[in-house]
């Protein structure tokens, strides 16, 4: 492999022209794509197989005039009176009335002439309206409740409170997306609710339509402004430091153009665009800063700068190649959790990563060609160039005297290191997940405040209602099914945990043969209790069919959030031993031991543990005080931080052990080929992972929680596995394992292809030059 790329990064090198106008020609060309194929990214997703969905897949089919939960983009205004007062108080009604008024003007309201005053039609219990009596009288003819209980079972789906102190009502918008909603809009929606406000009553509003979250570009153009600073710290130069930053521009702009075009054919959820730039603008600076640095030490040893680049390539393109393998196996094989937005993510995610990779071996060497002698100029004499001349003695630099002491007291560092991050990972012990929603949304919102709202005047179960699909075909005759649907709904009324249960007027399907159960829990959606109602429903379905032939399913927003979340956690340790099996075999490849790749995945699993660990109590425990509204992990972010991170913290792995295994097979010592690797990549892995960390920390400033608490997650992830794990518990593991850490058994020797990552085919020019040579018994001479 070394020869052959050591050929593309020659050729690219001096076909600079060439290589740069094919790449302008592919932004080019996605650029016309993306113009005439992209759509809007979706807000809503699917996940084929959990229980929640087949449930809702049979009321759409049942129900054709009713929308998937969520699809709809809407406001709800949650109004409720001061304390001591009622709506029926001739002010507030009017304020009310006014507030509709104002509501049917809105910009793309859908039906406004058919928006009407619940505090009119359904009234109160005190005094109903003609829709309260039109649906009290439904429950007494078609299921024989009594007057009371009829009342009773209709006040307790009415828009207005028992207490008449609150009313909710709202309206939908001819848009297709939430993104779609104008600021205008927004305006409009907030006026409505200062109508209500200025007359004294609290207004809140929720709902879809009020989303107003948008992805900036200020995190990338910190990101990118903090990597630069550490390029230019790094290369000592004005001019090197751009290179990287310019190819990973293009590679994010290709995977963004990419995820655009890809939109045309696909549904693809509004966070795929936002991780396929984070993950691209990191990997492509790193990629591009490995290869550059290693171009400036073959310069040194070679008179011929196209020959620098080809070796730089063969070498280091080398470990390029193999450490975005193994992110895009983590990334790519999020598909095995077999959730499309997520596996859309991951090889959004996989593409850039491919596309920073072939950047990295073409483009980069065509630029470093069109820089020619001027691709270090620049320099900053106060700073020490990362690589002697060849007239210069061998420069001691901070991470050599950083590794001897790590080598010199490998026991202590081990067990300092490994106690250090098992302590850091102890409250992942509380890791709670949950999607996001208006319960988990900052108290400062008015989503979050509308929420707290229907708590107090309705019940807390009013935030996440269950529905219960009831399919009665197996039961002959239609009257036959009414009384089999009312006495399934008295069971469920009788369930723990159920505070109302009720089949509404437009409850039963038009061929009679399905109904709609609402549920009510008595508990919070996001709380416990929800969730084993929701597993006790679930487990009536068996008996309930034994003795009644009806069978259900349970759905609702709430219920599909529940699945949502039991299975991304249960696909957690699967996805794991796929990734982390997939990516040994490479290692074992790559570096020709057993031992090294498993210590890499054990210290990948103390780094990503600790992650978690950190993560959830700043987040979710609110340790502190750093995090004004702590709440359970989004659902989905573990298993993308297991995919990102191992893909990540194997890049580290390759550069930095490459290099021990390069000094170790031209003749140094197990312990000597440790220092000489280090000094030879430990700038260049420092300076990479300081760039990654700043790039995705950056990513905190975003307004969309997933991404905030992942470029958190992300950032810390790096910070624990390349400063902690890579560069300082590998070295002393290492030294401990002594020529051990070599090993691996003949039999297997001989079935493993030799790749040549460190470029022994290139010839002695990629010898390190403090390293003896090893002839071939293994002896130094």
């Amino acid at each position: 492999m070394a020869t052959f790329l050591s050929r593309v990064g020659r050729w690219a090198y001096t076909n600079r022209f060439k290589t740069i106008a094919v790449w302008i020609l592919v932004l080019i060309a996605l650029g016309v794509g993306a113009a005439f194929l992209s759509k809007p990214t979706t807000e809503s997703f699917s996940i084929p197989g959990i229980p929640s969905e087949r449930a809702q897949n049979l009321m759409v089919e049942r129900f054709p005039d009713k929308p998937k939960f969520g699809d709809d983009v809407s406001v709800t205004y949650v109004v409720a009176t001061p304390k001591g007062a009622s709506l029926t108080d001739p002010r507030y009604a009017s304020a009310v009335q006014r507030m509709l008024d104002e509501l049917k003007t809105v910009e793309k309201v859908k039906n406004p002439d058919k928006l009407i005053n619940p505090l009119l039609v359904y009234g109160t219990q005190a005094n109903p309206g003609p829709i309260r009596q039109q649906l009290i009288a439904f429950q007494e003819k078609t299921f024989g409740a009594t007057p009371e209980a009829a009342a009773a079972t209709v006040q307790a789906g009415a828009p207005v409170n028992a207490d008449a102190t609150a009313v909710q009502f709202g309206a939908g918008f001819d848009v297709s997306a939430a993104k779609n909603v104008t600021s205008s809009m927004h305006d409009a929606m907030d006026k409505v609710a200062q109508t209500g406000r200025d007359a004294g009553l609290t207004v809140e509003m929720k709902g879809t339509a009020t989303s107003r979250s948008k992805f900036g570009e200020t995190s990338e153009i910190i990101g990118i402004g903090i990597g630069a600073i550490i390029l230019i710290l790094t290369f000592a130069s004005l001019v090197a430091w751009g290179m990287p930053i310019l190819t990973a521009i293009i590679g994010a702009a290709v995977g963004v153009l990419g995820v655009s075009i890809a939109t045309g054919f696909f549904d693809l959820s509004e966070e795929t665009p936002v991780l396929a730039t984070m993950i691209g603008l990191a990997v492509g600076i790193d990629y591009a800063l490995f290869i550059v640095s290693r171009y400036r030490h073959e310069m040194h040893k070679s008179a011929d700068r196209a020959e620098a680049a080809g070796r730089a390539v063969g070498t280091a393109g080398s470990a390029v190649v193999f450490a975005g393998s193994t992110v895009v196996i983590a990334l790519a094989a999020l598909a095995v959790v077999n959730i499309p937005f997520l596996t859309a993510m991951g090889i959004a995610a996989a593409v850039t990563v491919i596309v920073a990779v072939l950047l990295a071996l073409t483009l980069l060497p065509a630029i470093l060609g069109l820089f020619g002698s001027k691709a270090f100029a620049g320099r900053l004499r106060f700073l020490n160039a990362p690589d002697v001349t060849g007239e210069e003695s061998v420069r001691v630099h901070n991470g050599q005297r950083y590794v001897r002491r790590v080598v010199d007291h490998p026991r202590v560092i081990t067990g300092v290191i490994v106690v250090l991050l098992i302590l850091l990972a102890l409250p992942v012990a509380g890791l709670t997940l949950a999607l996001p929603n208006d319960a988990t949304a900052d108290p400062s919102t008015t989503q979050r405040r509308a929420y707290d709202l229907v708590a107090d005047e309705y019940g807390p179960g009013y935030n996440g209602p269950l529905v219960l699909v009831v399919d009665g075909r197996g039961v002959t005759g239609v009257p036959e099914r009414v009384q089999a649907f009312d006495r399934l709904v008295d069971q469920v009324r009788s369930t723990n945990g159920v505070a109302h249960a009720w089949i509404a007027a437009d409850g039963i399907n038009k061929a009679g043969d399905t109904a709609e159960i609402s549920v009510i829990p008595s508990s919070a959606a996001d709380s416990d209790q929800t969730h084993d109602l929701v597993t006790t429903l679930r487990d009536m379905e068996s008996g309930v069919e034994k003795r009644t032939d009806l069978t259900y399913g349970v759905t609702g927003q709430t219920a599909i959030e529940l699945d949502v979340s039991d299975r991304l956690s249960s696909s957690l340790i699967p996805y794991l031993v796929i990734v982390i099996g997939l990516a040994f075999l490479i290692l074992t490849v790559v570096f020709r031991s057993i031992l090294v790749p498993l210590v890499a995945a054990l210290g990948f699993l103390l780094s990503v543990a600790a992650t978690f660990g950190v993560t959830v109590a700043l987040f979710s425990d609110g340790w502190g005080g750093i995090v004004g509204n702590p709440q359970p992990l989004v659902s989905f972010l573990p298993i993308m931080l297991v995919g990102i991170v191992f893909g990540l913290a194997m890049d580290y792995q390759v550069f930095l052990v490459t290099r021990m295994r390069e000094a170790y097979k031209h003749g140094a010592d197990a312990k000597q080929a440790v220092v000489i690797g280090y000094r030879h990549s430990a700038r260049v892995v420092a300076a990479a992972a300081a760039i990654m960390t700043s790039v995705f920390a950056a990513f905190m400033l975003q307004d969309m929680q997933f991404i905030k608490v992942m470029g958190f997650a992300l950032a810390i992830a790096v910070v624990f596995d390349a400063f902690l794990i890579r560069m300082t518990l590998m070295p002393a593991v290492l030294t401990l394992l002594g020529d051990k850490a070599w090993w691996l058994p003949r039999w297997l020797d001989r079935i493993l292809p030799n790749i040549d990552v460190e470029g022994e085919q290139l010839g002695a020019g990629t010898t390190p030059d403090d390293a003896p040579e090893r002839d071939s018994v293994g002896t130094s001479r």
